[in-house]
């Protein structure tokens, strides 16, 4: 079986990714989904067929591990089986994200899956997952990251079912999906720094100084996943935006990248702890909640390589990096550690309250896969838009729907 070498990939601030992602963000105004019709006229860009893969013995749910077996370290190994659908299987896939569709011309980077050390990770098994999640309910909290992994999921499920949006929000950031056939509810929450949070009067939506209010949990999200089975938290990207940070008293102790006279330069490192402690906690002590809390950490900001998001920077490369291991560092580095050290603080609290709170630790598979962004392919080459090229968000299908291989041999494993 091929392996990979190392190759250290080319760094970039999370700030610049954050601003791509407002940006790319920014245009798909529409539909939560941005959904198109599956039947695309031949020629307008490029699909791929599925195979029928007979190469894994192993395609049930949970992983058979032996004793230790870390689902979260391993490498990427060829695997001429995948994916698990197309842009023509699946009508749920954001414009943005549909590189197939705006005519990526290379499909290699679809033909590799995540081989933990010492065990397998068997495929998604979407009869397997819908069975697991009978009559419960999912939510997932975050940016727009989240809202990419809870689209791999949708896409992974059309091929045993497709939902029923019975959203009653109209704000199309906060969608409920409903899979009549398997009492299973589907719900998004947009809320990108986990607390409260708002723009100060008159700023530039994009650059513009935020509010962090860090001792308070968002009231977008936390009030109405108290009833859900599963709540999916991840977070990252949007700490990097200038910012000013209130305690609990409302009192301004700090801020990024704001040039305020006399206010402290803090860390997005400094927010992010804090905005994860909160959160965190928060559900631990959530009334009525007495289901699993799954925190999936950061995936990499550093696949930009030739300059920066707004200097050419651009993620070209059509396989993953060499090595099985690719060390984070900087920033990423920084907010990784504060994410596992407040979900290992907040896990022994919501024990201690009967909640389950388990860490997806997906960051190492995710750093070594520059080639699975949209790069340019989220528009058509010959549009009159404005658009910087994507290397924060993942193609569907592509490395990003790992994660949901993942959380359903969470959802299976053991408590």
């Amino acid at each position: 079986m091929e392996k990979l070498r190392l190759v250290n990939p080319t760094a970039l601030s999370l700030s610049a990714a954050a601003i791509v992602l407002f940006i790319v963000g920014a245009r798909l105004r529409g539909s939560f989904f941005g959904t198109y019709s599956p039947a695309i006229p031949s020629g307008s860009g490029h699909h791929l067929l599925m195979r029928n893969s007979t190469t894994s013995a192993v395609v049930a749910g949970r992983v058979p591990e032996a004793e230790g077996c870390d689902i979260f370290r391993g490498e990427w190994v060829p695997d001429d089986g995948a994916p698990y659908y197309t842009n023509r299987s699946c009508a749920f896939i954001q414009e943005h994200q549909n590189c197939m569709k705006y005519g990526r011309p290379d499909l290699g980077f679809l033909r590799w899956r995540w081989r933990p050390d010492g065990c397998e990770l068997p495929r998604f098994d979407a009869a397997g997952f819908l069975r697991a999640v009978r009559n419960r309910s999912m939510a997932f909290v975050g940016d727009s990251l989240a809202r990419n992994h809870m689209q791999s999921l949708v896409c992974l499920l059309s091929k045993v079912e497709y939902p029923t949006d019975i959203s009653t929000a109209e704000n199309q950031e906060f969608r409920t999906l409903y899979y009549e056939s398997h009492g299973f509810t589907l719900s998004i929450y947009r809320s990108p720094f986990l607390v409260k949070a708002n723009q100060s009067a008159g700023a530039d939506t994009d650059r513009g100084l935020w509010n962090l209010y860090l001792d308070e949990p968002d009231d977008a999200w936390l009030p109405h996943v108290s009833g859900a089975d599963y709540i999916v938290i991840s977070a990252a990207t949007w700490f990097t935006h200038p910012s000013l940070f209130y305690d609990s008293g409302g009192r301004l102790v700090g801020c990024k990248s704001c040039h305020v006279p006399g206010v402290p330069e803090l860390t997005p490192r400094y927010s992010l702890r804090a905005a994860f402690r909160t959160a965190l906690r928060a559900v631990a002590g959530l009334e009525g909640f007495t289901g699993t809390a799954i925190v999936r950490t950061l995936t990499p900001t550093s696949h930009f390589e030739g300059g920066e998001w707004d200097k050419g920077g651009d993620c070209r490369r059509t396989r993953p990096y060499a090595g099985t291991r690719v060390g984070l560092a900087g920033l990423d580095l920084e907010l990784h550690q504060a994410q596992v050290e407040e979900f290992a603080a907040a896990k022994e609290e919501a024990a201690a309250r009967g909640v389950r709170m388990v860490l997806m630790d997906a960051t190492a598979a995710m750093v070594v896969r520059p080639d699975g962004h949209p790069s340019r392919y989220g528009h058509w080459a010959h549009e009159n838009v404005t658009l910087y090229n994507d290397c924060v968000h993942w193609c569907l299908p592509g490395p990003v729907d790992v994660w949901n291989q993942m959380l359903l041999h969470m959802i299976l494993a053991p408590a």
